[in-house]
């Protein structure tokens, strides 16, 4: 709190002086009536906000060149004051393409279905030691697991591949949370989100907690899937991961859903669950320490 409103707070529950207040706070008097004079920024600030917003790789400069082109009687250094108080500022160089990537403020929650989905990759093996990777795909809203892609290897082509089956059934999502690898930042799967409107939301550098969801999700499969599990083979990996997947998003109790399974709570909200693949095989429960 600022020692003026210390004044103030003081002055009304003790009943004292501005000169006493001020006296116990160190602080002048002239201070403590000093009126600023400094014009109102909001309308500024706005304008910074949506210049940002539709220009996701323009700077300060460019923006402050912009608004000079509106008629804004503004310096450089307001503008970029303003710019870095708002959190519009570029710390880091991105892939040169993604028209729909957006990479400025911290990732808030979702508030609807479809609103915002979160991606990423899980790394495993079979019995034999080859690699396996799975392709995790979850709507942070209902928490559903849409879909787990397996493979031996998995590229752009087969992200988008899986993401367009998803958006095929429920319709495509507002954005898509992703972090930086390969098969997020390929040419594919730009064009794809581009094309059907979708913003990508790539995660800071050394800030996982920007995708929080997804990696929470991929702590409950590897803890109650992968670490219970040895998979004989590719076809065997495929079917025992997606009758968990089908086990979670239809008999799991989720915590953050008020003890509702996220298909239960996607029907509340209207929207049929993400539908499970024809492989259902019961699930295992094999130790594999």
């Amino acid at each position: 709190m600022r020692r003026r409103e210390l004044v103030d707070e003081l002055r009304r529950d003790f009943g004292a002086s501005i000169r006493q207040t001020c006296g116990v706070l160190s602080l002048s008097r002239s201070v403590y009536h000093y009126q600023s004079r400094a014009a109102d920024q909001g309308p500024l600030v706005g304008c910074i906000k949506e210049l940002a917003s539709t220009r996701v790789r323009y700077g300060y400069k460019r923006i402050y060149v912009l608004l000079k082109r509106e008629g804004w009687q503004v310096n450089h250094k307001r503008v970029y004051r303003l710019y870095r108080r708002e959190g519009l500022s570029l710390f880091e160089r991105r892939p040169k393409r993604h028209r729909s990537a957006a990479h400025r403020p911290k990732p808030m929650p979702s508030h609807a279905m479809n609103e915002c989905w979160s991606m990423d990759f899980v790394a495993d093996q079979l019995f034999d030691g080859r690699r396996l990777r799975a392709l995790t795909l979850v709507d942070i809203y209902t928490r559903e697991c849409l879909a787990i892609e397996v493979a031996t290897g998995l590229r752009g082509v087969d992200v988008v591949r899986v993401i367009d089956a998803v958006t095929m059934l429920r319709g495509a999502p507002q954005s898509v949370r992703v972090d930086n690898g390969p098969e997020f930042i390929s040419r594919v799967l730009d064009q794809w989100a581009y094309a059907n409107g979708v913003e990508l939301v790539f995660s800071r550098p050394g800030k996982p907690t920007d995708n929080a969801y997804i990696e929470s999700f991929n702590g409950r499969l590897r803890q109650e899937c992968l670490n219970t599990h040895w998979f004989m083979s590719l076809e065997d990996a495929r079917s025992r991961i997606e009758a968990w997947r089908h086990a979670y998003n239809e008999t799991r109790p989720h915590s953050a859903l008020d003890w509702q399974t996220p298909a239960e709570f996607a029907r509340c909200c209207g929207l049929e669950p993400a539908a499970p693949s024809k492989r259902e095989p019961e699930i295992s429960t094999i130790d594999r320490s």
